[in-house]
């Protein structure tokens, strides 16, 4: 694969197609600066140095980016070549091009290291990275214009030493080809491939090659054939369709003959060297354009793939099925709608996502849709440079990239821990996990993993198996559904009997905390979960397909306040309002009852007071029975950020720090705490009341399980009148 001759001339047509006239003025200046620098200078190649800038920025006028990036493309290399200072460039040509540049000339200073080197220093690996990914993040032209620089830099390749050709191409397939992937620029990814693959495995290179070449004028045919005869009996049917002969490049061949090994199969099962894509309407027309294919031509058993009804988990959605197409030679044919295939082009990720990952998230992939788009946009909107911008934004942010100790690179979901990466690398590994070094240090098995983290996971062959409270939400043990998953089956593999013995008494103590006895609201749990039995129930919560807090969550109408309340100083801010609407009339005072301290979630009712607006209590609190009933109103949470006193009780072991990590943990979760006194007990243990101001049941929830674990704690659970407050 040679570079094509790339003139002044070539560039300057490409950019008139879609620039304005001040666009295009900007990167003639730019092409005239760059050529006046560079001239007397030569690369490794011969050719002459200006080559190569203009080569890249060739590249990036065919994505049709600003006139900015274009002529950044032409300076990327005056400043470390020509000794051209960035203030000279933002003087000459703007601040935009001077930073970019700036970028470029930074990101191609990283040494990024030979991987295959054991030897070498990970933590070098990680930085390098995170630079990669913080370049990406401040502007994305900066990479763009990286990727164009490394594709001329891959076809100019043979002028360099072999061990350098080698270096230069393991780095390119294993950073910059998949990071063109990820943003979803499909030429730069295909070609970087290739080309890397030639110079890393050149007799399989040259083998694939030959035999693609010597097919090639056969295979074009035969796909033109296929193609007419396809749309012809598409249309007789009354499908609307557009028939593409779909390429396969060498490195994906080589991928999928690698595959087909390692699965004991043949490569000369690989079907679709020769393939046609179909792309129609609806997704009914899905349908029936595979109903006219299949009785066009047989299909061959076993490689149907319905991924319209059951999408892969980076949301690509098609349907796959292999023929036996004219003269008895296999076809693959893939069959989708326009949109189907836009979200395919513009960024499903598939090449850098793991199942683990939100493939569900719709913001996730109308994100990478929006990126791929930019490229788009920028045809209608070639005078709009703000538009680029605006584009300071992560793309990663939902994900994190990681390197196990052997200096692979791994991709999970952000706010992943520990636990998550065990159970990506293998199952067993989860299971037998006890504890985790990240860069060298021991970390909690809730660490959430950062961008370049180096993780080992640390293990034990006496270890009895995965702890249920991984799966607990408010503790942050696992973050990903593929652990979640995995931990569950663990557990549904565990005696029936141990399940729901350990599920009911996760049950029994999740209501204690909230002053509920299963015994007495047995038939309620059983209506809100909608379980058949109370033993079936409990197994679900023992293996962890439910947990105790999501039953706990749907009883917080039956919460009842102690027989009787005992008295205690008022907190010091009792009156909480704003957070209440009152039905059916404008806007009055409202303030919550001390006597029963309803949170959100709480149901509610309203007594109309003489003088102070509508007291807000509990329906089921006792003090309403002795109220008179005509003056109670209907009332509803409103939501508006309020923040509402909740009395909560913890019993511990006494020692020295205790009230410390107890408030250290309460200011973590963002939560005030208002009132704080302290019994302590002949016994050695010691209990706390607290007075916190929380934003509803959920926060309170997830506080009283974080609080359970904290060194001491014995119990803890929501009191039904305001904490006695420090003398």
């Amino acid at each position: 694969m040679m570079p094509r001759t790339v003139g002044p001339e070539d560039l300057l047509t490409k950019v008139r197609e879609y620039l304005p006239p001040a666009g295009v003025a900007l990167v003639e200046r730019a092409l005239e600066f760059a050529t006046r620098c560079h001239e007397g200078q030569f690369r490794r190649s011969g050719d002459p140095t200006i080559t190569h800038p203009l080569h890249a920025a060739y590249s990036v006028a065919e994505l049709q980016l600003d006139a900015e990036t274009v002529a950044a493309a032409l300076l990327h290399d005056v400043q470390e070549d020509c000794g051209v200072t960035n203030h000279e460039l933002e003087k000459r040509f703007g601040r935009t091009v001077a930073r970019l540049v700036e970028g470029v000339t930074k990101l191609g200073q990283i040494p990024w290291q030979a991987l295959e080197d054991k030897a070498a220093d990970e933590r070098l690996q990680a930085e390098n990275l995170r630079k990669m990914f913080l370049a990406m993040a401040q502007d994305l032209r900066v990479v763009l214009i990286k990727l164009a620089d490394r594709l001329h830099n891959m076809l100019t390749l043979y002028a360099l030493p072999p061990e350098d050709q080698v270096r230069i191409s393991r780095e390119t397939l294993e950073i910059y080809a998949p990071l063109a992937s990820r943003l979803g620029i499909w030429q730069f990814k295909w070609q970087l491939e290739d080309l890397a693959f030639r110079y890393l495995e050149p007799d399989k290179y040259r083998a694939i090659a030959a035999m693609l070449a010597a097919k090639r004028e056969a295979r074009q045919r035969y796909i033109a054939q296929v193609q007419e005869l396809l749309k012809s009996e598409l249309a007789r049917n009354g499908i609307q369709a557009e028939v593409h002969g779909r390429a396969k490049h060498i490195y994906s061949i080589y991928q999928k003959m690698q595959r087909y090994v390692v699965e004991g199969r043949s490569p000369n099962e690989i079907y679709d060297l020769l393939a046609v894509r179909v792309l129609v309407d609806t997704v009914p027309d899905c349908y029936k354009a595979l109903g006219v294919i299949h009785g066009l031509w047989t299909p061959i058993p076993g490689t149907f793939d319905d991924y319209i009804a059951k999408p892969k988990e980076s949301m690509y959605q098609s349907l796959h099925t292999t023929v036996m197409g004219p003269g008895g030679r296999p076809l693959e044919v893939q069959i989708r709608t326009h949109g189907m295939h836009r979200v395919a082009e513009y960024g499903v990720a598939a090449h850098w996502r793991y199942k683990e990952g939100s493939g569900g998230d719709a913001r996730y992939l109308e994100r990478l849709a929006w990126l791929r788009q930019l490229l788009e946009w920028h045809r209608e909107l070639a005078g709009a440079a703000e538009l680029v911008e605006a584009v300071k934004t992560d793309i990663f942010q939902d994900q994190v990239y990681v390197f196990t100790p052997k200096g692979e690179v791994k991709e999970l979901a952000r706010g992943a821990t520990p636990i998550d990466f065990a159970y990506l690398i293998h199952t067993d590994l989860g299971h037998s996990c006890v504890g985790a070094r990240v860069n060298g240090r021991l970390v909690p098995l809730n660490y959430q993993l950062q961008n370049g983290d180096v993780v080992e996971i640390i293990t034990s062959r006496t270890s009895r198996g995965p702890s249920r409270d991984w799966l607990n939400p408010h503790l942050g043990y696992v973050r990903t559904s593929h652990a979640r998953q995995k931990i569950r089956q663990w557990f549904k593999r565990q005696e029936r009997a141990e399940n729901i013995a350990r599920g009911r008494e996760m049950l029994e103590r999740e209501l204690k905390r909230l002053g509920l006895q299963l015994s007495e609201v047995e038939e309620e749990v059983l209506r809100v979960t909608q379980a058949p039995t109370l033993e079936e129930l409990c197994l679900r919560i023992g293996y962890g397909e439910m947990s105790s807090q999501q039953v706990a969550l749907r009883l917080s109408h039956l919460i009842e306040p102690p027989a009787e309340p005992t008295t205690a100083p008022p907190t010091q801010r009792p009156t909480y309002t704003g957070g209440v609407r009152v039905l059916g009339t404008g806007d009055l005072l409202t303030r919550l009852a001390r006597c029963c301290q309803p949170v959100p979630g709480d149901a509610i009712v309203g007594y109309v007071t003489r003088g102070e607006g509508v007291t807000i209590h509990r329906q089921d609190c006792r003090n309403i029975l002795a109220l008179e009933r005509e003056r109670l109103v209907e009332v509803e949470w409103a939501d508006s950020g309020s923040v509402y006193p909740v009395a909560i009780r913890i019993d511990a072991w006494d020692r020295v720090g205790l009230l410390r990590d107890v408030s250290t943990l309460v200011a973590d979760e963002r939560v005030n705490m208002t009132g704080v006194h302290t019994d302590e007990h002949p016994d050695g243990t010691i209990t706390i009341y607290v007075t916190l101001e929380t934003r509803g049941i959920a926060q309170l929830m997830r506080l009283l399980n974080k609080l359970e674990t904290v060194r001491g704690v014995i119990s803890v659970e929501r009191q039904f009148q305001p904490a006695r407050q420090a003398t």
